[in-house]
């Protein structure tokens, strides 16, 4: 798609089209209204570098996250720039804040810088999202989870699996009255998953989750030591709690010295992600260890590998977890 197919679908001078995307201010807002509606039914994304490059491609690879503000992203971003760097390219950062209508406009703006490849968070998307990427057809991995369909490449782990096997530890150390606290699940799709696994498995065991407490506020530790109180009063015969992050649970681990209440004793606590901050609590967090740091380098290499040409011999890697038990449970 170009600019004279945007302008002929809102039936306004290419020229005007230009004016619209790169100065939306000269342009009324009746037909900046028009313009967008051409651009997004058509998918159109504007080369930046038409102007000054000679290459259709330039140096820069997209990465998309969640959020910036997490520890657990910064470690992938870490991971990923690393390769990418030694091998002559540059990371174009973007945050989602969870929110797959922003992921949408980002790809397209990113898009438009003609990049060598692209690494996204996730395997949910939307439409348009994936009809960008399909028409881009450049080389593309989702990451933080494993999984199908893929747009083309996905290193990531199994969040179920992750879940499962929280609620295979938790029941081996005899509890029974078990529950799940999550933030913004409907977002967090893959804590949701989490919560899928951990719920399947004391099913299958004969045991009932006890309760689910989903918030609509973004995690934090002050956050988690709230819930510890919340749940210690709404449900006073529960014996674990399973955090969808570590910020939660430590969280609660913190509260519960305040108010002199004995983890695992009176309330066993566990979370994931595998957070240093996890050890520097006491009790020390029984937490699962997301591979961070390797998921956005393997991201990286087969990206490099793409965009080089060469054979990625496998295009979906889960490359695992690990659950660390401590003294929390």
């Amino acid at each position: 798609m170009t600019i004279i197919d945007v302008a002929e679908r809102a039936n306004v001078a290419p020229i005007t089209v230009s004016r619209a995307l790169n100065d939306p201010g000269t342009v009324s807002p009746n037909l900046r209204a028009r313009i967008e509606a051409a651009v997004e039914e058509l998918g159109y994304m504007p080369n930046r570098h038409a102007g000054s490059l000679a290459s259709a491609m330039s140096p820069v690879v997209p990465l998309i996250v969640p959020s910036l503000s997490n520890a657990v992203f910064l470690e992938v971003i870490r991971g990923a720039q690393t390769v990418l760097e030694s091998e002559g390219f540059q990371l174009l950062l973007g945050n989602t804040d969870y929110d797959i209508g922003r992921e949408e406009k980002l790809m397209q703006t990113l898009l438009g810088w003609s990049p060598a490849g692209a690494i996204i968070s996730g395997l949910r998307h939307s439409e348009g999202t994936l009809s960008m990427l399909r028409r881009w057809g450049g080389p593309c991995v989702e990451i933080m989870e494993s999984g199908t369909p893929n747009i083309d490449m996905n290193v990531g782990l199994s969040h179920e699996a992750a879940g499962a096997a929280m609620a295979r530890h938790l029941l081996s150390r005899g509890y029974r009255r078990v529950g799940f606290v999550g933030t913004r699940l409907d977002l967090d799709y893959r804590a949701a998953k989490r919560l899928a696994g951990f719920a399947a498995t004391l099913d299958q065991a004969g045991v009932e989750l006890a309760f689910v407490e989903r918030l609509e506020k973004p995690s934090t530790v002050r956050l988690g030591g709230w819930t510890l109180k919340h749940v210690l009063s709404t449900y006073p015969n529960a014996e674990a709690t399973f955090y969808a992050n570590d910020d939660l649970a430590v969280g609660a681990i913190l509260e519960a010295q305040r108010l002199s209440v004995r983890i695992p004793e009176d309330m066993a606590v566990a979370g994931f992600n595998g957070l240093t901050i996890g050890n520097e609590v006491t009790p020390r967090l029984t937490t699962i260890v997301s591979p961070r740091l390797t998921m956005g380098r393997r991201a990286a290499e087969m990206l490099v590998a793409r965009i080089r040409g060469e054979p990625v011999p496998q295009r979906i890697r889960d490359i695992g977890f690990r659950l660390l038990a401590q003294e929390s449970t």
